[in-house]
């Protein structure tokens, strides 16, 4: 629901540096490959430890760079198949690290197996999310629905929680309970969004398989 709007606004705000980094020689997959690396550097080193706050603000520097590869790749009209491929690929490694740099946190100081497994679930269930889009749309299907929660929603809750969060560490009180009421969101609006798709695939499949045995028995 987000990625429409965002994406629109974000796009233009960010298309003078990456006509910039293309005047330097910097490449579409160079940015890819950089900003993923920034994302998984601040999940993994910043959030087990509990520093929210620096961690999100590392994160969301380095997460523009999903809108900017592909800003490059239009300007330079070198859209391709394996840039599409390189970027969906690396998003899932940086939401991983994410949910898994939270899934520390709890399952160490944070002391909390349900939250643990919660950050656990929003990472496993993010990823089938995305597999059945990618799968419905390998078999031939449009899978046309906007679900409760993409990946744009779950970044976004979850990374303002977490910074938010932060800033227990600079004496705001109660903002704490932020992140384990995003969590229980995501989770549940991921879970949401998994029975959209795969009702719609069913939809499409029927209709589809409707379709081609109307062609054959004419």
């Amino acid at each position: 629901m987000l990625n429409k709007y965002a994406r629109a606004f974000f796009t233009r705000v960010l298309t003078p540096f990456a006509a910039l980094l293309i005047r330097i020689g910097v490449s579409p997959d160079a940015v890819t490959l950089v900003g993923t690396g920034g994302v998984v550097a601040g999940a993994l080193i910043f959030y087990p430890v509990g520093e929210f706050f620096w961690g999100t603000v590392v994160i969301t520097l380095f997460v523009f760079s999903d809108l900017v590869d592909g800003n490059m790749a239009r300007q330079l009209g070198r859209s391709s198949r394996w840039g599409a491929f390189l970027d969906s690929t690396l998003d899932r490694v940086a939401d991983s690290a994410i949910f898994g740099g939270l899934a520390l946190w709890y399952a160490g100081r944070g002391d909390s197996l349900m939250l643990c497994g919660m950050a656990i679930f929003c990472l496993a269930s993010g990823q089938v999310v995305s597999y059945t889009k990618a799968r419905g749309e390998a078999i031939g299907l449009p899978v046309d629905v906007n679900g409760l929660v993409e990946r744009a929603e779950r970044l976004v809750i979850t990374l303002v929680a977490c910074g938010l969060s932060g800033l227990h560490a600079f004496g705001v009180p109660g903002v704490e309970i932020l992140l384990p009421i995003a969590l229980w969101i995501v989770g549940i609006g991921s879970a949401v969004t998994l029975g959209q798709r795969m009702v719609t695939v069913r939809r499409e499949s029927a209709e589809a398989d409707a379709m081609a045995q109307g062609g054959n028995s004419a």
